[in-house]
């Protein structure tokens, strides 16, 4: 099911009014302009959000697993807490990002920039890069676990 941004705000709201987790989980929400929503703690694993701007957004402890995100604007987005683990992050913008604590394991991030995001006990276990991926300056992507696919 494809939405548009106002019925993501929508169910987001709504969900949270009821004291229950927004679940967003599974849909087409590639291309939508999120700038700055507040989806904090909602489920939306296996969605696609391709192509969507989610700058300066509040995901924190958002469940993104297995959700493709190629090509997303996720610039100086608050991520903490959130299980991006298995997501698909090619050429997606992370730029000043906040990954603190962040699960990331088996992602990939062929060609996503990463530069100046805070990657503080972030799980990068398995994750996949490559030439074309940008780092925070001196960040040790070998050491955290990330794997250079050639």
């Amino acid at each position: 099911m494809k939405y548009n941004e106002r019925e993501v705000r929508e169910i987001v709201e709504q969900a949270r009014s009821q004291g229950v987790t927004p679940l967003l989980s599974g849909h087409d929400l590639s291309f939508l302009g999120l700038y700055e929503a507040d989806l904090s703690g909602s489920d939306m694993h296996g969605s696609d959000l391709g192509g969507a701007n989610l700058g300066k957004a509040n995901l924190s402890h958002v469940d993104l697993s297995d959700a493709d995100m190629s090509n997303v604007d996720l610039a100086m987005a608050n991520l903490e807490g959130a299980n991006l683990s298995q997501v698909h992050l090619f050429a997606a913008n992370l730029r000043g990002a906040n990954l603190k604590g962040a699960n990331l394991r088996g992602a990939g991030l062929n060609g996503a920039n990463l530069s100046e995001a805070i990657l503080e006990d972030t799980d990068l276990s398995g994750t996949t890069y490559n030439s074309y991926t940008r780092w925070p300056i001196g960040f040790d992507r070998t050491g955290a676990g990330a794997v250079r696919q050639l």
